[in-house]
């Protein structure tokens, strides 16, 4: 069918931008030969490949297929599927694109997330006569859930079924009302041709009926990355190269802008430079200063700090969350199902992370968008769960930023699964501390530690309880407490009900504030300790990042009990009846309900409640207090009786 040129499109600008685009849709319902179609249609094709593929079809007695433009492989053509993502470049008078024809097969999907994460827009392929399809279904929620927001819909093969108008309406009211219930809105749903050329590039003679936009007008009509400039700087390190005495640093700007003189934050080593220079390719004659989302841009220090690949760099005002674990609606292609406790490679940008599954909170059925807790995830499955990483990586919400919120896992290389990241109840680590105070010097109080140990008969020391609410830390604290102290011990107990209601008084139950409790808790220990007190914390501490940070703060007086118990224990106990006001959905954010909780990786000690008395429980911790707080001191000169008469 014999083309017209392109109508209504934008002359084209000095500065030609490029949109990467998507195409995805059940098997053979005409993905190929519409991106063959555009190809040829736009006239896109380099001299002479219509006519070799022409030439090669007649010589193997086969019918011409717009799909043979754009299928490279010898093995694409024989088998009659396209079997991996196939990048090729087309271009309209407005702009460049990169069309990434993604595989339709269910053995494939695999490819197609790896095509889709890297696209700003897709077109979503259904066949006019067979309708939406259970994989139809599937690649839309894919898309949603790999963060790409502008979606056409192109309802092939109208010719199969005379270009009928109610035809069309009737899968356009499915998959819309399909669409909708995900949060999609489609941007454009056409009715086309591939192989007959309706509606690709201009409008169609046979379906008068439609007034919208054909697909490559749709195409550009679509918006390149939505106001990228305008949200806060993430500017993923892809690579340092050192040329003479310059450092570069370089990669692509995903989002917000920078220039010469800014501040920038690097996450997750929190260390901080201004930028002397930046450098673009080839070299801007009119040395630019300044760079936004889209640019790829080399920029120099004014001095010299650490960094490498994956680091993030943002400006200090509306950094990314540093944290250690996220929840994620995930699409799995795995061939062994994802399991709690599993590895994988979690790429985000150009960092990369082993990340372990800590719960499987929903798996999806995508066909009735139902939801059932289920052990594992099985291929083809759509899953919300919770990943770890060991340490902290920087990450955004996918609300707040598409290009960052979202991820690929892989597994021997290959991808196995994509998804979003949500950090809804997630706090943000990245300590919010700063040294405001100056001129401040340690103090020699001329006391020592062992001076203190031999006065009071045991060392000082933190002993810092961790569990879920109801699991018995407070119990067993209490009890621990009264028998250390009926053994003349110096010891005291930090739990809520004297932390909140005076140290930490202005602080709510926001996740931010939940970690600046935790870290003043720490600190306060630290300081008992250090006066030669036992001190017992009972707090559920759920995060390891923030026990880790009370670790550091006893400096070797720490020592993690895990007071362990399983859900159903706790439910059951449930002394406060908290549990109930969260699953009646009154708490938000409950930990261990619908907040994480991490367990103690090398605990000093566990002690099991939900098998083990109290009285078992308390002889234990006395045990390990015995064992590791009571040292016999010999030294005479640590014994406090030296001190009398002493200088002041």
């Amino acid at each position: 069918m014999k083309t017209s040129p392109l109508p209504h499109i934008a002359p084209a600008s000095t500065e030609r931008s490029q949109l990467k685009i998507v195409i995805v849709g059940h098997v053979d319902h005409g993905k190929s030969s519409l991106v063959g179609r555009i190809f040829h249609d736009t006239g896109s094709l380099p001299d002479g490949k219509y006519d070799a593929i022409k030439k090669m079809c007649d010589k193997r007695g086969m019918p011409f297929e717009y799909s043979f433009l754009m299928d490279a492989l010898q093995a694409e053509r024989d088998q009659g599927i396209t079997i991996d993502t196939t990048q090729i470049w087309f271009k309209t008078p407005k702009r460049d694109y990169v069309i990434i024809d993604a595989p339709g097969h269910k053995e494939f999907l695999k490819n197609m997330i790896s095509g889709a994460a890297s696209s700003e827009a897709a077109v979503l392929v259904i066949d006019a006569k067979e309708g939406v399809r259970e994989q139809s279904k599937r690649h839309g929620y894919l898309l949603h859930l790999l963060g790409v927001q502008q979606i056409a819909v192109a309802v092939n093969k109208m010719d199969l079924v005379d270009y009928s108008e109610a035809r069309f309406k009737e899968i356009e009211k499915e998959f819309t009302a399909y669409l909708k219930d995900i949060g999609v809105t489609p941007s454009y749903i056409i009715p086309i041709s591939a192989r007959e050329g309706d509606l690709i590039t201009s409008k169609s003679a046979h379906m008068p009926w439609y007034t919208g936009p054909s697909v490559v007008e749709a195409l550009d009509l679509f918006t390149e990355s939505k106001k990228l400039d305008e949200l806060p700087l993430r500017f993923p390190v892809q690579d340092v190269y050192k040329f003479d005495e310059r450092r570069i640093i370089a990669g692509r700007i995903e989002a917000g802008s920078l220039k010469v003189g800014d501040e920038l934050l690097f996450s997750p080593t929190n260390k901080t430079a201004r930028i002397a220079s930046i450098e673009h390719w080839p070299e801007n004659d009119n040395g630019s200063t300044k760079a936004a989302a889209g640019e790829s841009v080399g920029i120099t220090l004014d001095e010299q700090i650490f960094v490498e690949r994956g680091n993030v760099i943002s400006h200090r005002t509306e950094a990314p969350k540093l944290t250690n674990i996220f929840k994620a609606k995930l699409f799995w292609l795995g061939k062994q199902p994802l399991a709690v406790g599993k590895r994988y490679k979690l790429k985000i940008a150009t960092s990369e992370w082993v990340a372990e599954v800590k719960e499987i909170d929903n798996v999806v059925n995508t066909d009735d968008l139902s939801h059932s807790s289920q052990k594992q995830v099985e291929r083809g499955a759509v899953a919300e769960v919770t990943l770890r990483v060991r340490g902290l990586i920087a990450l955004d919400d996918y609300a707040s930023n598409s290009k960052t919120g979202r991820f690929v896992l892989l597994e021997d290389y290959y991808p196995v699964g994509g998804g979003i990241i949500s950090m809804d109840g997630i706090p943000d680590q990245r300590s919010e501390v700063k040294v405001k105070s100056t001129n401040i010097h340690e103090v020699d109080y001329h006391i020592t530690t062992a001076q203190r140990s031999y006065l009071n008969g045991h060392k000082g020391g933190v002993l810092w309880f961790s569990g879920l609410s109801g699991s018995g830390k407070t119990t067993l604290a209490q009890e621990l407490q009264r028998h250390l102290f009926a053994k003349g011990y110096q010891v005291y107990v930090l739990d809520g009900d004297n932390i909140r209601s005076g140290l930490c008084s202005d602080l709510g139950f926001s996740p931010a504030d939940r970690q600046e409790n935790i870290r003043r808790i720490g600190e306060v220990a630290a300081l008992f300790a250090s006066a030669g007190v036992i001190v017992i914390t009972a707090f559920i501490s759920p995060y390891r990042s923030d026990r880790f940070k009370a670790q550091a703060a006893a400096q070797g007086n720490f020592h993690s009990i895990y007071v362990k118990a399983d859900i159903k224990t706790c439910e059951l106990r449930d002394p406060k009846g908290l549990y109930k006001k969260a699953r009646a959905g009154e708490i938000k954010d409950f930990t261990g309900i619908s907040a994480p909780y991490e367990e103690p990786e090398d605990p000093d000690l566990t002690i099991n409640t939900t098998k083990t008395s109290v009285e078992s429980c308390v002889t234990m911790l006395l045990d390990y207090v015995e064992q590791n707080l009571v040292t016999p001191v010999t030294s005479h000169s640590d014994k406090p009786s030296d001190y009398v008469g002493a200088e002041i």
